[in-house]
């Protein structure tokens, strides 16, 4: 009985601890500055058309049609950032990444993910720098990571 009452605690603990934090642009800039990895999870298209904020990595999560497997992606995030590790997620204007960003936190365990609220939209829209995505794409469909 202790031992389940013990194991109930701890894994509320762990829930508890989990969480999704809205970020701005202001955030963004200094959070990925200080080394917490981007994942832009839009489709190559959208990074194409846009470019990408410097340094993301590129890991496309929902398909054109809406459909996911994420078991698949959180594969390919794990090597990124573990999940005792801060992350920051981004898409086209915020919409896309809270429920991912919610898997992350609540289903895969991960303690602090970053949501960029405004997504690239709104960082392109403020000025923030984007980056062409010919070269980190061309790199991470060699590396079969994106």
């Amino acid at each position: 009985m202790r031992l389940s009452i013990l194991a109930c605690l701890l894994a509320f603990s762990a829930v508890a601890r989990a969480e999704v934090i809205d970020i701005d642009n202001a955030q963004l800039e200094k959070l990925s500055s200080s080394g917490v990895p981007v994942i832009d999870i839009r489709l190559q298209s959208e990074w194409e058309e846009t470019g990408i904020v410097a340094g993301s990595r590129l890991l496309t999560f929902f398909d054109d049609k809406g459909r996911y497997d994420a078991g698949a992606w959180l594969e390919k995030v794990k090597p990124i950032a573990k999940p005792n590790e801060p992350v920051i997620v981004i898409c086209r204007s915020g919409n896309r990444t809270k429920p991912v960003s919610q898997f992350l936190s609540q289903q895969a365990g991960y303690t602090t993910v970053y949501n960029v609220k405004h997504g690239i939209k709104g960082w392109i829209a403020a000025g923030g720098p984007v980056s062409r995505a010919t070269s980190t794409i061309a790199a991470c469909k060699t590396d079969k990571t994106c």
